[in-house]
């Protein structure tokens, strides 16, 4: 059976910004408009007035990563998320070095404008990690 590629998909209410975030979290890029679009601008301009800014993309530039994609939806988030990103910075690292690491691009992120949630410490079974929000309360962590 073929490998098949996957997208995430986000719920939010302000599908750019939180794309945005995301491709300066990750290092994606927006892709290219449409044809027929010199900018995602001109093709938001071009749907129906209920439709514009409903949507908006990131993709990995190398090609390896999966597509973000992020839609509107009209309710706010109530819950914790039952599915997150793990955003793996302290690959090979432990203790203190890997706490280091997570505290220096948690400093990064929240400059971006994510929230600092928690840091959750080795214990027997786990290694350390780090839980943090995006700029609209999706939960995430450093690994």
């Amino acid at each position: 059976m073929a490998v098949k590629q996957i997208q995430v998909t986000f719920d939010c209410a302000e599908p750019e910004r939180v794309a945005r975030f995301w491709c300066e979290v990750l290092g994606y890029v927006v892709p290219p408009p449409p044809d027929g679009f010199a900018t995602w601008g001109d093709f938001d301009r071009s749907l129906p007035p209920d439709r514009q800014g409903a949507a908006f993309a990131c993709v990995d530039p190398t090609g390896v990563g999966p597509r973000l994609f992020f839609q509107r939806v009209p309710e706010g988030k109530v819950v914790k998320n039952r599915v997150h990103l793990d955003v793996r910075v302290g690959t090979g690292l432990v203790g203190e070095e890997r706490v280091a690491a997570f505290e220096a691009e948690c400093a990064r992120l929240v400059a971006l404008g994510a929230v600092r949630v928690r840091l959750l410490r080795a214990d027997a079974y786990n290694e350390s990690c780090l839980v943090m929000q995006d700029v609209e309360g999706n939960e995430f962590c450093l690994d």
